[in-house]
């Protein structure tokens, strides 16, 4: 079986920078795939160029073996791919009802299904309901984070990239961001995890690549990538490690 989007010997160049080295991976139907990295390694790139913010050097990305290559990225969003980026950037000056409507801009002939969306979106984070008319540069980081992937859901995406999601935030709202990004996957969408955190995505990936330096250096079911003494020492730390066998 194809899979449903699939990265295959992406090279992508700032100057005299190689960002990606022709890597290749795939995130099938209904998966949630995590891709682990140090800063700098070109998760983010990555995403970007899934995105088609960032033009490839060489290579191409495939969603149901179609190349994106040359698609531009507000029709890459109506085939099914959305992203909600590192650092969250939701609009500050603009409510949080105005960023949602913002994530529909390609759907907005469509208003029973954007009203469906935002309902979706409103179940899935309730606490966007009290928001829904305060400035969004007034709320907190992790209120800011729900909003950015609610917003990333609004145009009904087949796959959602998102860009460290628990960056930043307080070890009760990284617990549920994780927790909903479990219910959105249950919801049909797959999705590709670009996290710092290696023991929270691990924990709910089903399988997962480790970028360094643009090469992908391991792959693997995610149980594996667990239990990988190198992958334990590198993102997990020593104290993560001794917990593991202390368990």
């Amino acid at each position: 079986m194809a899979a449903l989007l699939s990265v295959e010997n992406l090279r992508i160049v700032y100057g005299a920078v190689e960002a990606l080295k022709g890597i290749s991976l795939a995130l099938n139907q209904g998966e949630i795939v995590t891709v682990l990295g140090a800063n700098g390694a070109g998760k983010s790139t990555l995403l970007r160029a899934i995105s088609g913010l960032v033009p490839p050097e060489s290579g191409a990305v495939y969603l149901d073996g179609e190349a994106l290559n040359a698609v531009p990225p507000y029709d890459i969003v109506r085939k099914g791919i959305s992203q909600s980026p590192e650092g969250r950037r939701v609009f500050a000056t603009l409510t949080v009802e105005e960023n949602l409507n913002l994530g529909a801009y390609t759907r907005q002939t469509h208003k029973k299904e954007v009203a469906e969306a935002r309902a979706r979106v409103f179940e899935l984070f309730p606490i966007l309901v009290q928001r829904r008319n305060q400035l969004s540069g007034t709320l907190s980081g992790g209120e800011q984070q729900m909003l950015a992937m609610g917003r990333a859901l609004m145009s009904n995406p087949r796959i959602l990239l998102l860009d460290e999601p628990s960056l930043g935030l307080s070890p009760l709202f990284v617990k549920l961001i994780f927790k909903i990004i479990r219910e959105i996957n249950a919801q049909g969408v797959s999705i590709l995890l670009v996290e710092q955190n290696a023991r929270k995505a691990l924990g709910i990936a089903n399988r997962g690549y480790v970028l360094e330096t643009g090469v992908i250096s391991v792959s693997g079911p995610a149980s594996d990538l667990r239990d990988d003494k190198k992958i334990q020492e590198a993102y997990l730390g020593g104290a993560a490690l001794k917990r593991k066998h202390t368990a």
